[in-house]
């Protein structure tokens, strides 16, 4: 029998994966040493370092010295976004992000306003997807960031980032993807995307909490970052601290492990949620699946059932772990930016659920979620 509740809510975290967990256990007390140090101890957490830095970097076919190690994609959209924007021999002074952005990129972005930077705001189409037309009439000689995530963390909408990016080049901006939520779920090419910075983050991808990278492509000089935390140089000058070896050690066998799965669990979650999907559009044909008509995340389902009290939806399902929207803004009583942007009103925004699945989620888990889902949403609206 299924443990209740049934956890349904992989993009906001999942469990560290046995392997990786075990990965990371001897350098908590036998390999302690500091990846900075020159002896013994200190070059066999190097050692370990290194390797994952090619683990994280062939995930997403970069070269290896293109890894800058963070605490977290926060930290690295933030030192992109406040490095570029603080630097300044950089005279551009907009920042154009797309609006169904997460809250660690658009956060940053606004906050460039305090220093005198504009930001502009690409809107989506109602399918949650950027208008290429519209997108070309934002980028000029004006922009110095673009940012567009690849795939959203809420409605799993995947964005045409190899198009934007060419037409960033070709005007001279830097372009910013986050990819949090695309790693380990589809194939990710730096070199066909043609992105100039790229964010990851463990907990996503069954690693850690609290580690994260920022790829820099090598055409980008390191010099144009300004750095947000100075005091030794570590990672190339870019962030410095000493290195969290366990937790860069967990995050590069997640990525090796994601690498081999990325297809047996993409296959398996993708089957979980058409199931859910055609059942609830069976049960309650009023229901929007948002999103629908876009390529999406496998793992991905957010919908929404109109006719509701504000958030009587979410209230109701206690005995599944689903989210609202993004996890980073469920205690918000705002209802989601992404959804509105898309169109959708603020009514029905409000009695939206996110469900994700992950790899660990069970044929039976499936079966009993469906069960509580349909006998939950006929209830409230009944």
């Amino acid at each position: 029998m299924s443990v209740l509740p049934i956890y349904l809510d992989y993009n906001s975290t999942t469990p560290a994966d046995p392997d990786v967990v075990e990965a990371m256990l001897p350098y908590f007390s036998q390999r302690f040493g500091n990846a900075s140090s020159v002896h013994r101890f200190g070059l066999d957490a190097e050692s370990a370092v290194r390797l994952a830095r090619e683990q994280v970097a062939a995930l997403i076919n970069a070269n290896p010295e293109e890894i800058i190690f963070t605490s977290g994609a926060t930290e690295s959209s933030n030192l992109v976004i406040k490095g570029l924007g603080q630097n300044p021999g950089i005279s551009r002074k907009i920042c154009t992000v797309s609006s169904t952005e997460h809250k660690a990129i658009l956060d940053p972005a606004e906050s460039l306003k305090l220093i005198g930077k504009q930001i502009e705001k690409i809107p989506v189409l109602s399918t949650g997807l950027i208008s290429s037309p519209v997108f070309e009439t934002l980028v000029d000689e004006s922009t110095f960031l673009i940012a567009v995530m690849l795939a959203n963390n809420e409605t799993g909408v995947i964005q045409p980032v190899s198009q934007f990016a060419k037409s960033a080049k070709g005007a001279g901006s830097f372009f910013l993807c986050d990819a949090v939520q695309a790693a380990g779920k589809i194939p990710i090419d730096v070199k066909e995307l043609g992105v100039d910075f790229l964010l990851l983050s463990s907990h996503k991808l069954y690693g850690p909490k609290g580690a994260g990278v920022l790829f820099i492509s090598k055409r980008v000089p390191r010099s144009v970052i300004l750095p947000l935390i100075d005091g030794g140089g570590h990672e190339s000058g870019l962030r410095s601290g000493t290195l969290n070896v366990p937790a860069i050690v967990g995050f590069g066998k997640a990525c090796e492990l994601a690498k081999s799965r990325m297809n047996e669990d993409s296959l398996k979650v993708i089957n979980y949620r058409n199931q859910i999907e055609r059942a609830l559009l069976a049960a309650f044909p009023q229901i929007v699946i948002n999103g629908i008509d876009a390529p999406r995340l496998p793992n991905t389902l957010s919908f929404s059932v109109p006719g509701l009290r504000p958030k009587q939806l979410i209230k109701s399902l206690k005995l599944l772990a689903v989210s609202s929207g993004s996890a980073c803004t469920s205690a918000n009583p705002a209802p989601s930016h992404v959804l509105l942007a898309m169109g959708i009103s603020t009514a029905l925004a409000e009695n939206t659920i996110r469900i994700s699945l992950g790899r660990t989620n069970t044929q039976e888990e499936i079966d009993h979620s469906i069960s509580i889902l349909i006998e939950t949403i006929g209830r409230v609206t009944s």
